[in-house]
């Protein structure tokens, strides 16, 4: 089954601060926010990102939409725009396009990953090396991020 769409929260507690310190969050070119707070990216066109008949994920896609995280002036500004997710048998990665160069954001644990009732999957995500940049140096590597959600159709 294809990958329709990934939905991503980043991290709640970064949206909270956000909010809490007079930022902004911006969504556009496609991405939504679900009313669970997370954001809702469409699979571009051509994406490669399948769930096999057993649920298990794999491929490369890339997933249209854009939220920009700002605070504090501007001091504060995250972009995720461009993002992709690539899944093979060493595992799973979440990259952005981070100012004209792709940054691995996130790593997906595949092996606590759980089917979801519509057929799609949530997979644990904890912050890679280049994220911690990314997010601003506010968190370790292997932070727990949001889970990742995929959404067939």
């Amino acid at each position: 089954m294809q990958v329709r769409a990934l939905e991503w929260g980043v991290k709640q507690s970064f949206r909270n601060y956000v909010a809490m310190s007079g930022g902004t969050t911006a969504v556009g070119e496609g991405a939504e926010q679900a009313a669970d707070g997370a954001f809702v990216f469409p699979a571009a066109a051509g994406d490669g990102l399948a769930l096999d008949a057993g649920g298990a994920p794999s491929g490369r896609g890339a997933f249209e939409g854009e939220v920009r995280f700002e605070a504090h002036g501007g001091m504060l500004s995250v972009r995720l725009t461009g993002l992709e997710a690539e899944i093979g048998p060493q595992g799973g990665t979440l990259s952005v396009d981070d100012h004209g160069r792709r940054t691995v954001v996130a790593k997906l644990d595949l092996a606590a990953a759980q089917k979801d009732e519509d057929g799609g999957l949530t997979i644990p995500a904890a912050l890679a090396m280049d994220g911690i940049q990314w997010l601003g140096d506010h968190y370790q590597m292997l932070t727990p991020l949001d889970p990742v959600r995929l959404r067939v159709g």
